[in-house]
């Protein structure tokens, strides 16, 4: 079902929501090589004017420096052991990776389809590797890490790369991914206009990513709120499962009428 006809940003970009587990996603939405000319030309400036302030390859590392602080902490906390090797992918210009590196230990390699945010990490003297999520080919190497941070919802294969993921971790390794919850969201923004835009094709849920990761063969380690509402999860592999689809219809149900409810508030 319809749940929105505009983004945030004022573009005409309709969003739909299964109603049978409350997966968000745009339809139709740009193809995968409009959405690389929309990162490399529009996506900074973009962002810049709607949050009005200057964000690029520099200025971003402010903000990565205060979200790798906190994921930090909680991987110091929820990790058996210190991984030897880390691959974040999505990673911008390496400062998560470097602070992982940097807490932890490990050899850090950065994946992102932003050459100039890749140099910054390069610099840094990390491995880099040019490409999106959904591209990730590792032939047969693995990591003992595996980050996928605030980077889900720019994914156009979430299920594909999930599966991708799967294959790069090492024996009793972890993955690290968190989703920016469509609930808290909703809750933060007041109308599911606001919550829309052009660069998440996907809007998912604690619940909805969890159905994901048991789907691709992942179990979770244990999780985390981010003050900014990013739910975290640290994973471990495990054996696909199917999740409830009754608790999911539930929770579409759910999900659809506190979206109408706050329309008709407006």
């Amino acid at each position: 079902m319809t749940i929105s006809q505009v983004d945030r940003y004022g573009f005409d970009q309709p969003a739909v929501m299964c109603a049978e587990c409350g997966l968000g996603f745009l339809s139709p939405r740009l193809t995968e090589a409009a959405y690389a000319d929309f990162y490399e030309a529009t996506y900074r400036p973009l962002v810049s004017a709607y949050h009005g302030r200057n964000i690029d390859a520099i200025t971003v590392q402010d903000d990565q420096r205060g979200y790798a602080t906190e994921l930090v902490a909680f991987l110091r906390a929820t990790l058996p052991r210190a991984p030897a090797t880390i691959l974040d992918v999505g990673g911008s210009t390496g400062v998560v990776a470097g602070a992982v590196r940097d807490a932890l230990g490990g050899i850090p390699t950065v994946l992102d389809p932003a050459p100039g945010e890749l140099a910054v990490a390069a610099g840094a003297g990390m491995e880099t590797i040019e490409g999106f999520a959904e591209d990730l080919n590792a032939d047969n190497r693995t990591w003992d890490l595996v980050l996928l941070c605030q980077t889900i919802d720019h994914l156009l294969d979430v299920r594909g790369t999930l599966e991708a993921l799967r294959a790069a971790m090492a024996p009793d390794s972890h993955a690290f991914i968190d989703i920016l919850d469509l609930d808290y969201a909703l809750q933060a923004q007041g109308a599911i206009e606001r919550v829309i835009k052009v660069d998440h094709p996907y809007y998912l849920t604690r619940a909805t990513a969890e159905a994901f990761f048991s789907t691709t063969g992942f179990r979770v380690v244990a999780e985390r709120l981010s003050h900014d509402g990013h739910w975290g999860f640290l994973l471990a592999r495990g054996a696909p499962a199917a999740p409830d689809p009754v608790a999911l219809r539930d929770h579409a149900d759910r999900l659809v009428r506190d979206i109408w409810r706050r329309r008709a508030a407006s």
